[in-house]
């Protein structure tokens, strides 16, 4: 009886998490309701705080769905790169940040907009995911800077992500301080091609 008691919560929780990821894929974190759920999934709105938390738990097991989608692509830019210089490759791999944001706003959007900080409970899967996409960044990095301390790689790897984000981030908002969406390639290029230059002596 029990087995089946669990089966049931585990296909009303994998039938919101769909349900959800259509929404958020079309209308991002606002077009997520409750009642609207629950009416989609068949099932009170109570039942969906008997398999999440709260409507936030939701939202999490969609991003981590799309954080997934953000390392394919990523980690399929990387693979596709020919041997050559690193930069190239970082280059690519923030074109195809660039690709994913933009063609998948609202679920990209959704990542950021739901409030996640390392002062509270963290998912393991979060910082999982964020941590593979990090090593991706890092790994070219140190080919670059062979000699660099193993801390400033660290810095610098979450500094050229915030990098990366901001630009896409301000370009696809058509921030006044952002450049055309057309232009945001070369923009990402021209930060990268200069870590050839030699590093400072401080």
């Amino acid at each position: 009886m029990a087995g089946k008691v669990q089966k049931k919560r585990d296909d009303l929780r994998a039938k919101l998490i769909d349900f959800a990821e259509v929404r958020i894929k079309s209308g991002g974190i606002a077009d997520i309701r409750a009642r609207d759920l629950a009416k989609e999934a068949g099932c009170a709105v109570g039942a969906i705080y008997n398999v999440f938390g709260d409507m936030n738990d939701l939202i999490m097991a969609v991003n981590a769905r799309t954080f997934k989608r953000v390392g394919t692509q990523v980690s399929a830019a990387v693979e596709a790169q020919p041997p050559g210089h690193p930069v190239h490759t970082m280059i690519a791999m923030s074109h195809a940040y660039l690709h994913f944001a933009r063609d998948n706003t609202p679920a990209w959007r959704t990542l950021f907009d739901l409030e996640v900080s390392t002062e509270g409970a963290v998912p393991n899967w979060y910082l999982e995911e964020l941590q593979k996409l990090f090593t991706l960044i890092a790994d070219p990095l140190r080919r670059i800077f062979p000699d660099m301390p193993a801390e400033d790689v660290e810095l610098m790897t979450r500094g050229l992500f915030s990098a990366v984000h901001g630009i896409v981030l301000l370009g696809l908002e058509k921030r006044i301080s952002a450049v055309p969406a057309d232009k945001l390639e070369h923009m990402i290029t021209l930060v990268f091609s200069h870590l050839t230059s030699t590093p400072s002596e401080k």
